[in-house]
């Protein structure tokens, strides 16, 4: 008994066999495709935050991303590679979870913390695009490459530690402190208005019962 394969009506797309170069070129598309997206994202984050430090390390992050832009360019030299821009979704996605909260959230220690759990997020998806892309270049010879992304490793590891500092230094301790100040003032509220409403009950006539 035979059994006949079932299709589709659609011819099977023909899958590729990328070597390491072309995977380097690759994984670079998608480094440029996020790095492109944080340049004109950045300032805007930096002018929504309250905390001076944060800001400057966000601006920092933008010199970045600027800088491995350029060099972007000479690795795709060193591949002999004229490379069609390719949209990154992951990075993308992340990133506009980051102008979300912007939208959604009153500047303050709040806004401060969730910027810096987005930011931190993308750096940590930047930080693994870096190291494969290192990986990539060291096995294919591409030297420009692996300086490029050492270069930003070194940057993007030393930057996570700041931020990391700066939200358990100053960013949680400011939105803690605002947490019990409205709890305060709302407890100190609802005693203000049980005095008096105690006051309001002890004042005026007092009913007696009818006498049968």
């Amino acid at each position: 008994m035979t059994t006949s394969r079932q299709t589709s009506g659609k011819s099977e797309r023909r899958k590729s066999e990328p070597d390491g170069a072309e995977l380097l070129a690759l994984e670079l598309q998608q480094i440029q495709s996020a790095e492109s997206d944080l340049s004109r994202v950045l300032p805007s984050l930096a002018e929504a935050v309250e905390s001076e430090e944060l800001r400057e390390l966000i601006e920092l992050r933008a010199k970045h991303s600027q800088r491995l832009l350029g060099e972007l360019e000479s690795a795709f030299g060193e591949l002999e590679e004229d490379m069609p821009k390719k949209k990154n979704a992951a990075a993308e996605g992340l990133i506009e979870a980051a102008q979300e909260h912007v939208r959604e959230i009153e500047e303050g220690p709040a806004l401060d913390a969730v910027l810096i759990a987005g930011i931190q997020k993308v750096e940590h998806y930047c930080i693994a695009a870096w190291g494969t892309a290192r990986a990539l270049a060291k096995a294919t010879g591409h030297e420009i490459t692996v300086r490029a992304m050492e270069q930003e490793l070194e940057d993007g590891k030393n930057l996570d530690e700041k931020l990391t500092e700066l939200a358990e230094k100053e960013i949680t301790p400011a939105l803690l402190s605002e947490d019990a100040d409205e709890e305060g003032s709302e407890e100190s509220g609802s005693e203000e208005e049980a005095q008096a409403t105690r006051k309001r009950g002890g004042s005026g006539s007092h009913r007696h019962a009818p006498r049968h």
